[in-house]
């Protein structure tokens, strides 16, 4: 006679009566960690990245064959080997001169040289607990009033004393010459990469949010900088090309894993293993 099994601690009246324990996650019947183990979502998706990729160096010979339950950590030996498969199974392919050619008239802004801006700014810091409608909107008042025709020559130095949260504010707001590598990304797309007339100089028409906040921005100077013959940086730009070519070819090798794999308990999509980085 078969006795039933028992779920939970036995009680009908119990919430966890027929409760299973929750699987954990695997690729190709491997655990990617053990019971009670908690990782999160972007750790576990690169332990199964990662485990993918050892499961193929094993099949390939690039790695001894071992028998595990669950999926090992990689000692620097074994990544080494990882990066030598991926190097032999995916090639980027070489851009022409032709292909060249076109992302660097395409981009031509990535090659400029002594591009800079004298800049001063006010900085309305967006910091924890801080109302953010509210301060933009005392943000919004500051540049309303500098855009204004009549405002006086030193009313900007004066309001980025009395506002600004950067320590800027003691010299008037005043950050000196700037180039796009020296600043926020955010900053330097809307300072070096608007081709608007309303972008030059003088005060920002419009409030610029970072990272670190809203600013009113005021450029004082411009070096636009110059542009290198193509000759020059036909090499740089293979190499641009070259690299997103391999970024392409490696995650569509490793959704191709992917999608070979039997993978339990993880739903993925393409690669984010920091080997493919």
């Amino acid at each position: 006679m078969n006795t039933p099994s028992i779920e939970g601690c036995g009680s009908a009246h119990c919430q966890c009566a027929g409760q299973l324990p929750t699987p954990v996650p695997g690729i190709n019947g491997v655990a990617l960690h053990e019971p009670g183990v908690a990782f999160d979502t972007a750790m576990l998706r690169e332990r199964a990245h990662t485990e993918l990729l050892r499961q193929q160096a094993v099949k390939l010979g690039w790695l001894p064959q071992k028998n595990v339950l669950t999926a090992p950590d990689l000692n620097d030996a074994e990544r080494t080997a990882i990066e030598q498969m991926l190097d032999a199974e995916v090639a980027p392919m070489q851009a022409s001169d032709a292909e060249c050619l076109r992302y660097y008239e395409a981009h031509k802004d990535k090659f400029l040289t002594g591009q800079a801006m004298h800049v001063r700014h006010i900085l309305f810091a967006v910091t924890p607990g801080v109302n953010v409608h509210a301060l933009s909107l005392r943000a919004e008042a500051a540049l309303l009033e500098l855009s204004r025709k009549d405002v006086p020559a030193l009313r900007f130095e004066e309001l980025a004393r009395e506002l600004s949260n950067c320590p800027s504010s003691a010299q008037g707001g005043d950050l000196g010459w700037m180039t796009p590598d020296e600043c926020a990304p955010e900053l330097a797309n809307e300072l070096f990469k608007q081709t608007d007339v309303r972008y030059g100089m003088g005060v920002h028409p419009r409030l610029i949010h970072t990272r670190f906040g809203f600013h009113i921005i005021e450029v004082l100077g411009r070096r636009r900088g110059k542009l290198p013959a193509f000759e020059l940086v036909r090499e740089r730009v293979a190499t641009l090309l070259s690299l997103q070519s391999r970024s392409t070819a490696l995650r569509q090798y490793m959704m191709t894993l992917v999608s070979q794999a039997r993978i339990e308990g993880i739903e993925l999509e393409g690669a984010s293993s920091p080997l493919l980085q």
